[in-house]
C-alpha cells in the first residue's frame, strides 16, 4: 500500500496510452478503505465509455464520433467537430478488491471506486500489554 505513495507512484500505478488527441486529467485519492480515481471528461454520455478489467489492468476508454451531416444549406468556413478518443490504463495493486470496483459519471467527472481488501485497510493503533 505504501508503494502507491512513493516516488514510483506514476510508474507502478498508472500507465498512459494515448490513442487520440488528448488524455483526460486524472486525480487518484487514497482513502482508508478505497482508492478513488476521478477523470475529467466533460461533454460525454455514460454510453460513450468502455471500462474493462483484465487481470490487474483497468482500462478506461471512450470513442466519440460527431456525425457529419451533409447540410447543403450550411456554408462552413471552418469545421473542427469530428472524431476523438482516449484510452487510459491503470495497473491496480493487489490490495484492490477487484470484484467490487464501481463507476459513476456526474457533471463531467468519471469516478471509479476501487475498494481495498479488508486486510489492506488501515487499522487504528493498538496498545499491547506486556505479560
Amino acid at each position: 500500500m505504501d508503494d502507491l505513495l512513493s516516488s514510483n507512484f506514476g510508474n507502478e500505478f498508472v500507465s498512459n496510452f494515448n490513442t487520440g488527441i488528448t488524455l483526460p486529467a486524472v486525480n487518484i485519492k487514497d482513502s482508508s478503505d478505497a482508492f478513488i480515481v476521478e477523470m475529467a471528461v466533460p461533454g460525454l454520455k455514460k454510453s460513450d465509455f468502455d471500462i474493462n478489467l483484465d487481470n490487474k489492468m483497468l482500462t478506461v476508454s471512450a470513442e466519440i464520433r460527431t456525425e457529419n451531416n451533409d447540410d447543403n444549406d450550411s456554408n462552413f468556413t471552418r469545421r473542427e467537430f469530428g472524431y476523438s478518443s482516449f484510452k487510459r490504463t491503470f495497473t491496480l495493486p493487489e490490495t484492490v478488491e477487484y470484484e467490487k470496483i464501481s463507476a459513476t459519471y456526474n457533471d463531467g467527472i468519471l469516478s471509479l471506486s476501487l475498494p481495498k481488501r479488508e486486510e489492506a485497510k488501515k487499522k487504528p493503533p493498538k496498545s499491547i500489554s506486556i505479560s
